[in-house]
C-alpha cells in the first residue's frame, strides 16, 4: 500500500440520525484528510492519483472502527483466527488488563501466578513473561492487525504487594501498591480495574480501593470493575462503586452490567444526575462466561493459590463446609456448560449435570473432580438467572450510558460466541429494528469507548481523525455464531482499516500489522453521550 487510500462511495452517519449520500474518504499517513461528498460543488472529491490505493465501498456505511471496551484478548490478540473474529465484526481496538487479571505489573512470581489463575480466561502471552505495562504494550507495535489498550489490574498489583493474603492491606501495603499503579498509569495504562468476586481482590476494603482510585482520578482515567456482584446483588455493588467514586472523585465504568435493568438504570440514572461519571459495558446474551473456580467455590478457600485450593478440595475437612455451601447452588448446576476443561475435553460443550452423569457423580462432586483435575485450569459458560433477561438486555443496550463489550474469552474446545458476534449482534438487533440510528451504532460501539479510556482521535468520522474504519453492509450483518458452533466468523463486515492500512478486504484478512499498544492521551475525556 502506498499509505494513501481513497475510499469510495461511502455513507457517513449524520448527527440527525441520517446518512449522507456516498462520499469519498481521502486518506493520508493514516488519517482522514477529506471527505467529499460525491456530486458536491467542485466535482466528486479529490479524485484519483496515481499512487493512490481505492477502496470502494458501494454505499457500504462507514463507521469507525469499533472499540471492544472489555475483552480477555492480551494473548489471543496473536491468534489470526481471534483476529478474523474481531476484525468480521469491525473491531480495530480492544481494551484488555480487565476484572483486575493479567500479566503485568508484574514480577515472575506474579506473572507466574496470573496466568494460573486466568489461564483459562487471558491464555498465554507468546513472548511476554513478566514485566512492565510498557514492556507489554510494546509486544503489540505493529505486530497483530488491531489496536491493544490495556488496564492496571488491582489484583495484579495486590498479589505483587501482598501474594495470596486473605485480608485487607496495611497502609504500607496499600502506599506500595499505589506506587506500582503510578508507575503502571505512567507506562500508558489507560485506567484500573478490579475484579471484586475474584481473589485477591475479593479481601480488598474500600480504604484500599479509594486509595488506588485517586491515581487514576488525578489523570482523568476511570476506575472498571467487575463489581462484587450482579443480578440480584447488583445495586448494592453499584453503591459500593458510587462510595469509591464519591471518596476518590474517580470516573466509573461497570464491567459487563446484566440484571434487572430497572433497580440498575435507576441506580446509574442517579449517579449521572448527581454529578457522577459513570458509564458501563455490556453484551447481548443471556449467558456468561468465567473461571468454574469463581463461580463455584467460596472465597473461604484460598483461590489466589491454585496449588493450596487444589490440596485443600482433596481434605475431607474441607468438603464438610463445602457441601453446606454446595447446598445453595442447586439451582446453578443445570445451567453450567463446560467451556475449557484441559485433559477432560471430552467434557466441553457439555452441561454439568451431562458429565456427572458420565461419570457417576453428583454435580458438587463433578465440580471438585473437575477442578482438582485441571488444578482450577477450567471455565465454563453459564445462563443468568431470570432476573435477567431479553427485555433487560435491550434496555441496558439503549441507555447513554452504554457501551459495547464483548467480554470475550477465546480459549477451549466450547468458548462463548460473544467472541465471535457480539458487535455484530448489537448491530444487527438495535440498527435493524430501528433503536438506534447509524449515527448512535458509532457512540455505542467506538466513540464513548474512545473517549472513556482516553484514545485520541478516534471513534469518529472527521477529518483528521485517525483512520480505524470498518465498511457495513447494512442488509448483511448478522451474528452467526451460535452456543453449538461458536468460533463462526460474522458476516456484512468484509473491510476494515486500522491506521488507513487494509487489515480486512473481502472478508479476509490482508496479512497486514499495522497495530499499536495505546497509550491515552491527556487527562479529561468523558463518555457522556451529551458530548
Amino acid at each position: 500500500m502506498t499509505g494513501t487510500i481513497l475510499v469510495r462511495g461511502a455513507r457517513v452517519p449524520q448527527r440527525d440520525g441520517t446518512l449522507s449520500e456516498p462520499a469519498d474518504l481521502h486518506v493520508v499517513r493514516g488519517r482522514i484528510a477529506t471527505i467529499t461528498r460525491r456530486g458536491a460543488p467542485g466535482g466528486a472529491g479529490p479524485g484519483v492519483e496515481p499512487d493512490m490505493d481505492v477502496l470502494d465501498a458501494d454505499g457500504r456505511v462507514v463507521l469507525p472502527g469499533f472499540v471492544d471496551a472489555h475483552t480477555h484478548a492480551e494473548a489471543a490478540v496473536f491468534d489470526q483466527d481471534v483476529q478474523l473474529a474481531m476484525l468480521r465484526q469491525g473491531i480495530t481496538t480492544v481494551v484488555t488488563g480487565q476484572d483486575g487479571v493479567s500479566f503485568a505489573p508484574s514480577d515472575r512470581a506474579t506473572y507466574d501466578w496470573a496466568s494460573t489463575y486466568f489461564a483459562a480466561i487471558n491464555g498465554l502471552h507468546p513472548t511476554f513473561a513478566g514485566g512492565s505495562v510498557g514492556d507489554l504494550l510494546g509486544t503489540y507495535h505493529r505486530t497483530v492487525p488491531v489496536n491493544v489498550a490495556y488496564l492496571a489490574p488491582h489484583g495484579t498489583l495486590r498479589y505483587r504487594v501482598l501474594g495470596a493474603a486473605q485480608r485487607p492491606a496495611s497502609d504500607e501495603e496499600v502506599a506500595a501498591m499505589v506506587r506500582l499503579l503510578e508507575q503502571a498509569m505512567d507506562d500508558g495504562a489507560c485506567g484500573l480495574s478490579t475484579g471484586l468476586e475474584y481473589v485477591p481482590a475479593a479481601y480488598a476494603d474500600e480504604r484500599e480501593l479509594i486509595a488506588l482510585a485517586k491515581v487514576v482520578a488525578a489523570r482523568g482515567l476511570p476506575h472498571v470493575s467487575h463489581m462484587r456482584g450482579y443480578e440480584d446483588k447488583g445495586v448494592a455493588a453499584l453503591d459500593e462503586l458510587m462510595r469509591i467514586a464519591r471518596a476518590s472523585d474517580v470516573a466509573t465504568h461497570v464491567s459487563h452490567l446484566h440484571g434487572p435493568a430497572r433497580e440498575l438504570l435507576e441506580h446509574v440514572g442517579g449517579a449521572r444526575a448527581g454529578g457522577r461519571d459513570v458509564t458501563y459495558d455490556s453484551y447481548p446474551y443471556l449467558r456468561g462466561c468465567s473461571i468454574l473456580s469463581m463461580v463455584a467455590l467460596p472465597t473461604w478457600l484460598p483461590l489466589a493459590d491454585a496449588r493450596a485450593t487444589v490440596d485443600a478440595l482433596r481434605d475431607p475437612a474441607t468438603a464438610v463446609r463445602l457441601a453446606e455451601h454446595f447446598a445453595g447452588l442447586t439451582d446453578l448446576w443445570p445451567r453450567i456448560t463446560f467451556a475449557s476443561v484441559p485433559g477432560m475435553e471430552w467434557a466441553e460443550g457439555l452441561t454439568l449435570p451431562d458429565v456427572a452423569a458420565r461419570l457417576g457423580r453428583s454435580a458438587s462432586d463433578t465440580v471438585v473432580e473437575v477442578l482438582t483435575a485441571t488444578e482450577l485450569r477450567a471455565s465454563c459458560v453459564f445462563a443468568q438467572p431470570p432476573t435477567n433477561s431479553p427485555e433487560s438486555v435491550r434496555a441496558l443496550a439503549g441507555h447513554e450510558g452504554h457501551l459495547a463489550g464483548s467480554d470475550a474469552i477465546y480459549w477451549g474446545g466450547s468458548p462463548h460466541p460473544r467472541g465471535w458476534g457480539a458487535f455484530a449482534r448489537l448491530l444487527d438487533e438495535h440498527v435493524r429494528r430501528g433503536s438506534w440510528s447509524w449515527w448512535d451504532a458509532a457512540e455505542h460501539l467506538s466513540a464513548r469507548a474512545a473517549r472513556r479510556f482516553g484514545l485520541a482521535d478516534r471513534g469518529r468520522i472527521a477529518p483528521g481523525a485517525v483512520a480505524d474504519l470498518a465498511l457495513v453492509d447494512p442488509g448483511r450483518v448478522r451474528d452467526e455464531a451460535t452456543y453449538e458452533a461458536p468460533r463462526t466468523p460474522a458476516v456484512g463486515i468484509e473491510d476494515v482499516l486500522v491506521g488507513g492500512v487494509p487489515v480486512l478486504a473481502s472478508g479476509r484478512l490482508t496479512g497486514a500489522t499495522p497495530g499499536h499498544g495505546l497509550r491515552p492521551a491527556a487527562a479529561g475525556f468523558t463518555a457522556s453521550a451529551r458530548s
